[in-house]
């Protein structure tokens, strides 16, 4: 098990439906034997440049706990969620 954090970038939208995305990947996460540790919601931010012609966009980081496989379904299901402006997975290294 490897300590991975993701931050991704939901399209601005009702509380409830940012939400949802959120909960859908710490779902897809643990579902999948995962273990997420700590969840930032960092909120409504401007974006640096327009995306899908949007200026702004609700930023969240998870810190979770997982095999790699775990992390190539996150990617996949971020690549072809169209709530999703843009995302990061990143593997933590041990101290």
């Amino acid at each position: 098990m490897n300590k991975y954090e993701v931050v991704f970038i939901v399209k601005p939208a009702e509380e409830e439906a940012v939400e949802a995305v959120a909960t859908k990947f710490e779902n897809l996460i643990k579902n999948n034997g995962g273990n997420v540790d700590k969840i930032d919601r960092w909120g409504k931010k401007r974006l640096a440049y327009e995306l899908k012609d949007l200026t702004e966009g609700v930023y969240f980081v998870f810190y979770f706990t997982s095999e790699p496989s775990v992390v190539k379904e996150l990617d996949r299901v971020m690549k072809i969620t169209d709530d999703i402006l843009r995302h990061m997975v990143i593997k933590q290294d041990e101290k």
